[in-house]
């Protein structure tokens, strides 16, 4: 009951928080760099709606400072040689791999909840997060002071992700849903800046999406060592001294690859953090954003690169067994080529 009450306490706080983009724009307490964040992503979200068919509803007009860098901060668990997640069921959404906490301390406190009962744990921090489209009769989801000044390609694909959620989402399957919303925000993004033919824009984004693209497939080749390893015939103890061995070489790959990137240092700092402090609930939450993705890109491009039939073709999918679904967009995507990017 306690869980509930801060889930429900800390959503409602947020929302009391928001105020209109007009009202913000009006206010004599609004920077002119939040003025401007502000006109951005109400472009942005124009956008969504009339150029990628997503909702077009309350969600992100509104505007709150929540005084914290993070929405929410999620805490996922996993044993100590398995990538398995422990999941929580929840009345909505179903059953998922993590649980968020609108206070850090009651994060962590949790994280430490887990690790006395023998699990690996680990906490990280969410920007922004959906409800599904439940609570636009009460403002929708309002922008955050936790991603308004992210640069302008990361903004947009923040809000895409967010609102595909709205399109689809199917109860206990966390990998489809993550992985369809981040199919989403790929190719809005990339159709998003070749509209608003910012220069500046996609080259930050292009820089962007190389860093990402190199840590996750990082991510990806540790994760599949540290599942061999589980998967085979070692002792416990053997799997222990290769588990150790695997993440040694992938935080000195991870500090080699860091010191090629540019910019502020800071800007890296929740990167830095998460491998800092990887372990296999990390590894395990972390496939659920990509492992489908190849699956959906090929879908857009099998339905025409149409985004209405793309979203009913994915309805479909809902219609099929859970590993019925994630059967078919592995085999899609394992032989497709990509026409966007």
């Amino acid at each position: 009951m306690e869980y509930y009450w801060q889930s429900a306490s800390g959503h409602m706080a947020m929302l009391n928080a928001a105020r209109s983009v007009p009202e913000w724009s009006r206010a004599d307490e609004a920077a002119p760099r939040l003025r401007q964040r502000l006109e951005l992503s109400q472009r942005i979200r124009r956008f969504a709606s009339d150029e990628l068919g997503l909702p077009d509803n309350a969600s992100y007009t509104r505007y709150a400072d929540l005084g914290r860098p993070a929405a929410v901060w999620n805490v996922v668990a996993a044993p100590e040689l398995s990538l398995k997640l422990k999941t929580w069921c929840f009345p909505v959404v179903g059953c998922v791999g993590y649980r968020g906490y609108f206070d850090e301390a009651a994060a962590r406190a949790e994280a430490a909840r887990q690790r006395a009962n023998g699990l690996e744990a680990s906490v990280y921090p969410v920007p922004a997060y959906s409800t599904l489209g439940w609570m636009n009769w009460a403002g929708g989801d309002p922008l955050l002071n936790t991603f308004i000044n992210y640069p302008e390609g990361e903004l947009a694909r923040l809000i895409f992700h967010e609102l595909a959620h709205q399109v689809v989402y199917l109860k206990g399957d966390t990998t489809f849903n993550e992985s369809f919303a981040t199919a989403v925000e790929r190719l809005g993004v990339a159709r998003y800046l070749v509209h608003a033919q910012t220069e500046t824009a996609s080259q930050d984004y292009a820089h962007f999406l190389e860093r990402r693209r190199v840590f996750r497939a990082l991510v990806r080749a540790t994760r599949e060592q540290l599942k061999a390893i589980y998967d085979g015939d070692l002792s416990p103890q053997e799997q222990r001294v290769r588990k150790d061995d695997v993440m040694r070489v992938f935080r000195a790959e991870y500090a080699r690859m860091r010191a090629g990137w540019p910019g502020d240092p800071a800007r890296f700092r929740t990167t830095d953090r998460w491998v800092a402090e990887a372990n296999n609930a990390s590894f395990g939450a972390q496939a659920a954003y990509d492992e489908l993705v190849p699956g959906f890109e090929a879908l857009f491009d099998r339905e025409g690169q149409d985004w209405r039939r793309f979203y009913q073709a994915v309805r479909g999918l809902g219609q099929l067994t859970k590993s019925e679904r994630h059967a078919f967009l592995k085999d899609l995507g394992s032989t497709w080529t990509p026409s966007l990017q």
